[in-house]
């Protein structure tokens, strides 16, 4: 790890501005990511500007339509949540399986989110129930926040505030997991919105995203039996030594069938 100068901020305008003075600052969230990154000396920022001590980054607020998740609030708190678990159940679910529990202790969705590994959990919700993210500049639609491998919408010096998730008449995320890391081989979120059907996948490539031969089949029938009549293109999709591409199509598949039993 590289010498860096740390900066603990005590709002967001002030976190902004370090990262705007200096072009090779960070973000520092939960940190459950970032840190080991520069351990292996995979990045190297110049300064680190914590976000610890600004509370109105996180928290939790519900109404009748949707629940909007504070950038800092950690995956323990989500999975936890009464208001979470009675509003999109599957939210909650989905925050308690990512990592270990010191994971979910110290990791935060804005971190997650900002982060993009191509194998985590969050991104599946945010994109599948067709979340909204806020930052300190403007609001971005899920479906064109995450880009690439670990690449997202936003700009440098950007800030994830909070993310505001739509209620969804019926929703799940089933993954196949990775024994040693949790992380997703192939997770799938599937959410019957106002808005149709929305299938998000993660894991299986480069970055998260949706399955329109899923959407297809379930907005004609949404039964697990439609799910797996579905054969998905191996086109893409990763290639590691815990799965094939075929595999990973499979996989895809499976875990989307099982998502619209779990609903039943």
């Amino acid at each position: 790890m590289h010498a860096f100068k740390y900066h603990r901020a005590s709002s967001a305008n002030e976190a902004a501005s370090i990262v705007a003075r200096n072009g090779e600052a960070r973000f520092l969230a939960g940190g459950q990511s970032l840190v080991q990154m520069m351990k292996l000396r995979f990045v190297s920022p110049s300064d680190l500007v914590d976000l610890g001590s600004i509370k109105d980054l996180a928290g939790i607020k519900a109404d009748g339509s949707g629940v909007t998740i504070g950038a800092m609030t950690r995956h323990a708190e989500v999975a936890g949540s009464a208001e979470v678990r009675k509003a999109i159940p599957a939210l909650a679910a989905l925050a308690g399986t990512i990592g270990d529990r010191q994971v979910r202790n110290m990791g935060t969705l804005g971190g997650a989110i900002a982060h993009a590994d191509p194998a985590a959990d969050y991104p599946a919700a945010v994109l599948g129930l067709g979340a909204t993210i806020h930052t300190n500049k403007r609001k971005i639609a899920a479906d064109d926040f995450f880009k690439g491998m670990m690449e997202t919408a936003l700009q440098p010096g950007e800030l994830i505030t909070s993310v505001s998730f739509p209620v969804p008449k019926r929703a799940a995320y089933m993954k196949f997991k990775n024994q040693a890391s949790r992380f997703a081989i192939v997770g799938v979120f599937v959410a019957d919105t106002a808005g149709g059907v929305r299938v998000a996948v993660t894991g299986a490539g480069p970055c998260v995203f949706r399955s329109k031969e899923l959407e297809a089949a379930l907005s004609k029938s949404f039964t697990a039996q439609a799910a797996a009549g579905v054969k998905v293109s191996d086109k893409g999709l990763n290639k590691d030594l815990h799965a094939s591409p075929e595999y990973r199509a499979h996989l895809i598949t499976v875990m989307a069938k099982r998502a619209v039993q779990s609903i039943a």
